[in-house]
């Protein structure tokens, strides 16, 4: 019941939004999501297109992932490393330049980007939108005006995607959501991009940063709230979460970080992911997704 009534609290929103998106104009619907990191912006894209092809639309995903820049041309911060949440991360001309011609029905050859390998590659298969056909970009950067400059402000809709659904232990204490978050991070991170906790731990202070400085100032944008955070899926987690935390070395530097983490996890009793329905936006970060990603 826990599973079924928070699974079922997302249900009306995709309802409303697909309407929305419904009433904009034929011409132009670009739908743009956006919000923090490992808020399940993917996740709720693919179940909003879902709810669009009830209302008789077809619509298509364009990921902002594949349009990073190459690791090498990555801008990076004041201590010399990658900064992958700025924006000139993003190849913004070509992203711009594609929305145009994708909108006006002009076929292009979309990016594709390997996170192992660091590059991006134009696809083989060339990608055309029919007449009305709503476009969706989805990112960290998706509320930022300055990521769709080329394209008029009544053409799109903007969705901010959050997970919030903080837990409390008791009078004086609560696993917050940011840290939800990155649990959903360190799992997903293992299982589809060869990261281990430590590495994920160590990224995560320039994530905050980044959301701090390129999410939440544009978050006000949004035409639509979503709030993504599930009340048990922090029990589903701790079965991927906790063996990757444990295997965090005494001497590495987030140790201790990595033991706060198991013992807030340790606080609660397991759930079995096979109860997790398979268009459940925790299935983004532990798989079986009925969804391709």
């Amino acid at each position: 019941e826990l599973i079924q009534g928070a699974e079922a609290r997302h249900n009306p929103f995709f309802v409303e939004a697909a309407q929305r998106v419904a009433d904009l104009p034929a011409k132009g619907r670009l739908v743009l999501l956006a919000g923090p990191s490992s808020s399940g912006k993917t996740s709720s894209a693919k179940r909003l297109m879902v709810q669009l092809r009830v209302l008789g639309l077809r619509p298509y995903a364009l990921s902002l992932d594949n349009y990073f820049v190459d690791r090498e041309d990555t801008p990076r911060g004041p201590d010399g490393d990658y900064d992958f949440e700025a924006l000139g991360a993003l190849k913004i001309d070509l992203f711009n330049r594609h929305l145009s011609e994708l909108l006006a029905g002009r076929e292009v050859h979309l990016p594709e980007f390997d996170f192992r390998s660091g590059t991006g590659h134009d696809s083989n298969v060339a990608t055309r939108l029919a007449p009305g056909q709503p476009l969706f970009g989805e990112g960290i950067h998706a509320l930022n005006p300055a990521l769709t400059a080329s394209i008029p402000t009544e053409d799109k809709l903007l969705i901010y995607v959050s997970a919030l659904c903080h837990l409390n232990i008791d009078s004086h204490s609560y696993i917050k959501t940011t840290h939800s978050r990155l649990f959903r991070r360190i799992v997903r991170d293992a299982k589809y991009r060869g990261y281990t906790a430590s590495q994920t731990l160590a990224r995560w202070p320039k994530v905050r940063h980044g959301e701090e400085k390129h999410i939440f100032p544009f978050q006000n944008n949004a035409d639509l709230f979503f709030n993504s955070g599930l009340t048990y899926e922090l029990a589903v987690l701790k079965l991927w979460a906790e063996p990757r935390l444990a295997a965090v070395e005494p001497d590495d530097p987030f140790y201790y970080l990595a033991r706060t983490l198991i013992e807030q996890l340790s606080l609660l009793l397991p759930i079995d992911a096979s109860q997790v329905p398979p268009t459940s936006i925790l299935r983004e970060f532990i798989g079986g997704s009925s969804f391709d990603y």
